[in-house]
């Protein structure tokens, strides 16, 4: 038997076919079957609720500077304008990018959750043009100040 899962359908999501249970009794119409769901996750995107989360890292230059990045959504990709300053684990919203409404609604958000990825390996010259930034930006996000200082 072919079923088919509507768009949006989530875990615990009951289908009725009706007229596709058992046979009734002493000749009279089969009863209804209901299929109840069950969706894997997946390793790119969370579900909550009619929205889906992704998680997108960026690089510290797209971070501090902004940037135009592609990101993954449900039905291929998109461009999400990143602004300058922009936050490790700040959450971007793109409406109707979600999960599609089972009731004919609109479609929930893709929320895009972006992480500052930071090279493992950085050369000679990179390293110098950071402590020169470092110097030219002194800041200190603890927000206290270090004894060692003085």
């Amino acid at each position: 038997m072919d079923v088919t899962i509507p768009p949006g359908v989530d875990t615990g999501s009951r289908i009725r076919l009706k007229g596709k249970g058992q046979a009734g009794l002493m000749g009279g119409p089969s009863g209804d079957l209901y299929i109840e769901t069950h969706v894997r996750q997946d390793s790119q995107f969370a579900r909550e609720g009619p929205h889906v989360r992704v998680h997108v890292p960026i690089t510290y230059v797209e971070a501090v500077l902004g940037a135009k990045i592609e990101v993954p959504t449900l039905t291929g990709h998109a461009l999400l304008k990143i602004p300058p300053g922009t936050q490790s684990g700040q959450v971007f919203r793109l409406k109707e990018r979600g999960m599609p409404s089972l009731r004919h609604g609109p479609a929930g958000d893709l929320l895009v959750e972006v992480h500052l990825q930071t090279p493992r390996v950085v050369d000679e010259r990179s390293k110098d043009l950071l402590r020169e930034f470092g110097r030219l930006n002194p800041e200190n996000p603890r927000g206290y100040t270090d004894p060692t200082e003085g």
